[in-house]
């Protein structure tokens, strides 16, 4: 399947990547590289083959569930580079409702 510039430029708008014209070009054809390879896998007859959801024989153990005090607010605070109203301030990585602000 190919894909166009225009859809490669939206999927690295969503993924806050930039790109020079020459590296938009490489990525447009890598990403329809892929999706070709997904395409081709969509192919492989599957019938009658069990779901895998883990390859490994590990087996979770569970721990019992012990209550522990948590950090003191004003110790955490005082290794903040910025707070406010108690909280810690961060910056934010979407601006008024779009991706890739």
């Amino acid at each position: 399947m190919a894909i166009s510039e225009e859809q490669a430029k939206h999927v690295a708008k969503l993924s806050k990547l930039s790109f020079s014209d020459g590296e938009l070009k490489d990525f447009t054809d890598q990403l329809g590289k892929i999706i070709d390879m997904v395409e081709l896998l969509e192919e492989v007859d599957t019938e009658g083959v069990p779901f895998t959801s883990n390859v490994a024989q590990s087996i979770n153990v569970m721990r019992e569930d012990v209550i522990t005090p948590g950090m003191d607010r004003n110790e955490l605070m005082k290794n903040v580079p910025e707070s406010e109203n108690g909280y810690i301030k961060v910056p934010a990585i979407i601006d008024n409702g779009e991706a890739g602000a």
